[in-house]
Order: C-alpha cells, then sequence, then structure tokens
C-alpha cells in the first residue's frame, strides 16, 4: 500500500483497532524501528499525562492550536516575520488587521460572517453513539511539511511560539494533553500539509502531504517506563506523499466526505466523551463555550455520528461571550 493510500484508509477507520488492523496489515505496527519517541524524548510519559485533567480541557488547546495556526498562515500570506515589531502584538490585534474585525472580537461579527469564517476550522465528532466515538479537528491553517513535523505538532518543550506575540499556545505543550484520553492505546491520526501559498519551494518535500499515528508503548526492553511514540519509515522520516486534495473532512448527515487541500487534520480515536450523552452541538458545545469564553475564531461544530435526531446537525462555536 503507498502512503496515500494508507493516510485515507486511518482517516477512515473509526475505532483504534481497526487502525492497529491496518497498521500491522502494513507490518508497521510491530516493527519499534518504525516508531520514534514524540519529541525525541524517550522519557515523554510524564509530559503526557501531567497536561490537563479533564478531556474537554484538553481538547480546548487542540481548538487553540488551530487558531494558532491560522493566524500564523495569514501572518504569513502578507510576508511578515511573525516575531518582528511589524507583527500584530496581541490575539485582538491580529483579529483586526487580518480580518478588519471591529475592536478585534468576534462578538462583534454577525452570524453569517462567524459561520463563514467557522468553516476554517471544523470539530466533527464521528463513529458510534456510544463507546466508541472519535473527535476530528480539520483546521485550514499554515499546514507543516513532512520535515517539520518534528520540530512542530510532534516536538515538546521547543521555543516554536514563544516570541510570537498574537497567538495563544506558547509553551508547546498543548498537542499532548488530549492523548492520554483517546482509547487503550491511546492513538491520534495526524495529517498535515503546508498552505502552498506560503510553502518554501525550496525544502525537498514542501509540497507532499506528511501522515503520522501517535501512540502509547509499554515499556520496551530494559527501559523503565512506557513512553509515546509516533509513526515514521525505518529511517525515522515522517512518511509523505503527494496529492492535490484528500476526501477525509466529515460531513453531516451521511454526505460525502469534503475534500481538503491544506492545512491539518488531527483524529482522537476512541475519545473519552463518557460526561456527554447528547448530541455534541449541544453540552459539549455549551462547555465548550464556557471553557473559552472569548475565543478568537469561530469552530464549525459537526455531529457526523448515526443514532442522533435534531433540526441541525451543524454549529458555529463562538465562545459564552458572543452567545451572551
Amino acid at each position: 500500500m503507498n502512503n496515500k493510500n494508507l493516510a485515507l484508509q486511518l482517516a477512515s477507520a473509526e475505532t483504534e483497532d481497526r487502525d492497529i488492523e491496518i497498521l500491522k496489515n502494513e507490518n508497521l505496527w510491530d516493527d519499534i524501528a518504525c516508531w520514534r519517541p514524540y519529541g525525541d524524548n524517550e522519557n515523554n510519559y510524564s509530559t503526557f499525562g501531567n497536561q490537563q485533567s479533564s478531556p474537554d480541557a484538553a481538547l480546548v488547546e487542540k481548538l487553540i492550536n488551530s487558531v494558532d495556526a491560522i493566524l500564523m498562515k495569514e501572518c504569513a500570506l502578507r510576508g511578515i516575520d511573525p516575531e518582528s515589531a511589524d507583527a500584530p502584538q496581541s490575539v485582538i490585534e491580529a483579529l483586526k488587521h487580518f480580518y478588519q474585525i471591529p475592536h478585534g472580537k468576534i462578538m462583534m461579527l454577525d452570524t453569517k460572517r462567524r459561520n463563514e469564517m467557522s468553516n476554517d476550522i471544523i470539530l466533527a465528532a464521528t463513529g458510534k453513539v456510544r463507546g466508541e466515538e472519535n473527535l476530528t479537528i480539520i483546521d485550514k491553517g499554515e499546514g507543516q511539511t513532512p520535515d517539520a513535523m518534528p520540530k512542530t505538532i510532534l516536538s515538546i518543550s521547543r521555543k516554536n511560539k514563544i516570541k510570537i506575540p498574537f497567538v495563544q499556545g506558547k509553551f508547546n505543550m498543548g498537542g499532548t494533553g488530549a492523548v492520554p484520553f483517546c482509547g487503550k492505546n491511546r492513538m491520534e491520526l495526524i495529517i498535515s500539509k503546508r498552505c502552498p501559498d506560503i510553502a518554501d519551494r525550496t525544502e525537498p518535500r514542501s509540497s507532499e502531504w506528511s501522515v503520522t499515528v501517535v501512540r502509547k508503548e509499554t515499556a520496551r526492553d530494559g527501559w523503565k517506563s512506557s513512553m509515546y511514540t509516533y509513526l515514521t519509515d525505518r529511517n525515522g522520516m515522517i512518511l509523505s506523499f503527494d496529492a492535490a486534495s484528500l476526501p477525509i473532512i466529515p460531513e453531516t448527515e451521511g454526505k460525502p466526505k469534503q475534500d481538503m487541500k491544506y492545512g491539518t487534520f488531527i483524529k482522537l480515536f476512541n475519545y473519552d466523551m463518557k460526561g456527554y450523552k447528547t448530541n455534541i452541538i449541544m453540552d459539549y458545545n455549551y462547555r465548550l463555550s464556557l471553557l473559552v469564553p472569548e475565543l478568537a475564531h469561530p469552530v464549525r461544530i459537526r455531529e457526523c455520528r448515526n443514532g442522533f435526531t435534531g433540526h441541525t446537525f451543524a454549529t458555529t462555536l463562538s465562545g459564552m461571550a458572543t452567545r451572551l
């Protein structure tokens, strides 16, 4: 199987057991040469476990990372060094400069404009209604090249954003907090492609998609602790492939999946949603609104699981301040 088909199969899987089956069929699951320590730190287990105490708060960190990716793309499109004095010096300034939002507050926008913006960040629930739910976060942000992934999305404690004043994620930890709330193997699928309009064409794989899977491994022989690793080839390189787009964005009510052209796709398998029994646009949406009362960018929430009834299966998350 080529890497593109592998990515499509992994994205379509709705349980971690199915993902494991796919990886075993390709002789990848049991080959430890194909699994690299997350953050290149073999002692990373405590880092993952010490981030968040609840699955909904951990999910917020993923959404914040998506907002940051959107703002970073907008900055790059304008040819602005994000660490320079020319860059916006706060989130509010970024929203005013990049989107002409009055006072830099999305509450100042009408519903139509917020709904339009929300399609750049999507949170979708898929899988079965009970016990095997998956959450997918898709953003049309800057995206990452295969060679940049270990230094960005798959890194820990790097100073990637510390000098960028208009992003909210600063400590390079938020991406790890949600993984411990996934199923028994703590599996997360990541697919990403750099926005073509900002890609550095001098990089060898600047136009390629990357695909990897994060998992928890029990202690290997001679090691004292479990650790988190991610999928690579046998040389430790992120798997990659060429494609104009991928049909992987979940849609509601059984509609065909939407094409993704660039950005980042993250699927959290068998995510812990036990406290929320309703359609995701109800209780889960309300809880997220409380946790991010002044969300910097609206998010489109989609209920794509079978078994729910309701007048609508999609809504826009804008934060409690906007709701009020």
